[in-house]
């Protein structure tokens, strides 16, 4: 399947010199202030529809009081308060341990795509998601890292700007990056979450998949494709040019694929499913021309649900 539908074909970029090196490092500062921008007010709009992930278990923090049920542990009772009222009161005290999340962007060739110039790049709509989970996660106690880089996952007020900075180097730095995340070991229940197109073959995303699923990772896939690659609105004559070595494809009557594509894009994406039900994972599909506050939103609650349940 092809990696994406492209409207231009970018040319193999010349060997680094000096002058390169210093107007990328001018672009990565360029680019960090508004990336954040726009990472911090996606999260602020999802953090006004949450109240934070604190649970019940072996804390220290007290939390609230509930009522004594059948079965609870008595020496849980507050006795201070009972006596205040006619019914018995237990104490709950805030879990303190945090969870690693990992998170994984794919800033490949086939990510640099939108088919309108009102629509923001598959590769930008995921690295905004992803500074702004870690931003959520962070501040409400999570460790967050990327997942393939050699910093360990951290906590704090500055862990947001800190992957930026690791993204946007990255994506400087190397001519081409990987479509899916590199072979590594993650800690057994930790939590990773891959935002792609996952347009490669099922067999490769299958073998990252079960490698971390085979670890006791928890997992959840969210797909973020273009509008028209959802739709495939093209008519007429349509030369399709690709970044990732799919070679080039020129059609005089666009249209009359369109059934034929749509049903192996859904068969790829049921595909996925598949793959992510296997192994105990889930996975959501975004569309570019969506809200991103959305997006954020639903990952935030699979992630809480999913460590609920896992705890």
């Amino acid at each position: 399947m092809a990696a994406s539908l492209l409207s231009n074909l970018g040319q193999a970029a010349p060997a680094p010199t000096p002058e390169g090196v210093k107007a990328a490092a001018a672009d990565v500062a360029q680019r960090l202030p508004a990336l954040l921008l726009a990472a911090e007010r996606i999260a602020a709009t999802v953090e006004q529809g949450v109240h934070g992930r604190r649970r019940t278990g072996p804390g220290e923090v007290f939390w609230q009081y509930r009522t004594y049920s059948p079965g609870d542990e008595l020496k849980r009772l507050d006795w201070r308060a009972s006596a205040k009222s006619d019914r018995l009161y237990l104490r709950q005290l805030e879990w303190s341990a945090s969870q690693s999340v990992y998170l994984w962007c794919d800033q490949s060739a086939s990510m640099h795509y939108a088919s309108r110039r009102d629509l923001p790049s598959k590769a930008l709509r995921a690295e905004i998601l992803t500074l702004a989970l870690a931003g959520v996660l962070s501040r409400a106690g999570e460790r967050v890292g990327l997942l393939g880089y050699p910093e360990p996952p951290s906590a704090g007020r500055n862990v947001a700007e800190r992957l930026a900075e690791r993204l946007l180097r990255s994506a400087s730095a190397e001519d081409t990056l990987p479509s899916l995340p590199p072979p590594v070991e993650l800690p057994s229940h930790a939590h990773a979450l891959l935002i792609s197109d996952f347009l490669s073959p099922l067999d490769s995303i299958r073998d990252v998949i079960g490698r971390l699923a085979h670890r006791g990772v928890h997992g959840h896939l969210l797909q973020v494709l273009d509008p028209a690659e959802l739709a495939m609105p093209f008519k007429g004559r349509v030369r399709f040019l690709g970044l990732e070595q799919e070679g080039d494809l020129l059609m005089s009557r666009a249209e009359l694929v369109r059934e034929q594509y749509l049903a192996r894009l859904e068969g790829h994406q049921q595909g996925l499913r598949e793959l992510a039900r296997h192994a105990g994972w889930s996975m959501t599909i975004h569309d570019t021309a969506a809200s991103a506050a959305g997006a954020l939103l639903g990952l935030y609650h699979w992630l809480a649900a999913d460590l609920r349940l896992r705890r």
